[in-house]
C-alpha cells in the first residue's frame, strides 16, 4: 500500500510559508514599538515558532514551555516552565493547533496570573468544530477539519514533525498498521 492511498496533503509548504508571512506582518503592525515575548508551546510549535519569528519585524524574545495532559479529565500540568519572568510583558502564545480550547484557556489564564500586561495567541491550525470552550485566537493560520494531521510540527508517535507541509491521515487503521509507509513515500 502506498501512503497516498490513505493520506492526503491538505496544506502545502507554499501555503504555510505565505500564511506565516501574513501572520508575521500582522503581529509586526500590532506590536510596533513593543518588545513581545513569544511563548512557544513544545513540542509541536517549534517549527512554526521559528518560521514565524523570522517574519516578525519588531524586537521580540522567545521562551518555551511544555505541558502534560492527564487522562480523560484532561488535567494539565507543566513539564517545563518558561525561563524568564512574564510580569508586565506583552505575551504572545504560539500554538501549532487549537482543538477544544481547554489547554489554550489554561495557558492564557496562566500568563494573566503571572502579571502579563497583555496576552494574545497565534495558532497555526484551528479545529473550531471541536471547540469546547470559547477562547480567543487573535492570529489564526488555517481552519482545519477533524482529520488527524501530521507534518510541520505535528507528529504520530514522534514521527513526521519534519514534513514541510501538512497531511491528513484519511485511513488511520492503515496508517497505524505501517506507520513508516508515509515516510517511505515522502522522504
Amino acid at each position: 500500500m502506498r501512503a497516498f492511498d490513505y493520506a492526503a496533503e491538505v496544506i502545502s509548504e507554499d501555503e504555510i510559508r505565505s500564511r506565516v508571512s501574513e501572520l508575521g506582518n500582522a503581529i509586526s503592525a500590532d506590536y510596533e514599538g513593543r518588545n513581545p515575548v513569544f511563548v512557544s508551546v513544545l513540542t509541536g510549535s517549534v517549527l512554526f515558532s521559528a518560521d514565524l519569528l523570522r517574519q516578525v519585524q519588531v524586537p521580540g524574545e522567545i521562551d518555551f514551555l511544555a505541558l502534560n495532559r492527564f487522562g480523560e479529565s484532561g488535567r494539565i500540568s507543566l513539564s517545563m516552565d518558561t525561563s524568564g519572568p512574564l510580569f508586565d510583558r506583552d505575551v504572545i502564545i504560539v500554538e501549532e493547533i487549537v482543538d477544544t480550547g481547554l489547554t489554550l484557556n489554561v495557558l492564557r489564564q496562566m500568563m494573566i496570573d503571572r502579571g502579563a500586561s497583555s496576552v494574545a495567541t497565534v495558532g497555526l491550525l484551528d479545529k473550531t468544530r471541536r471547540r469546547v470552550t470559547d477562547v480567543p485566537i487573535e492570529y489564526r493560520g488555517f481552519e482545519v477539519g477533524d482529520e488527524f494531521l501530521v507534518g510541520y510540527g505535528l507528529d504520530w508517535e514522534g514521527l513526521y514533525r519534519n514534513l514541510p507541509s501538512l497531511w491528513a491521515i484519511l485511513d488511520i487503521e492503515a496508517f497505524v498498521e505501517d506507520r513508516l509507509t508515509l515516510a517511505r513515500d515522502l522522504f
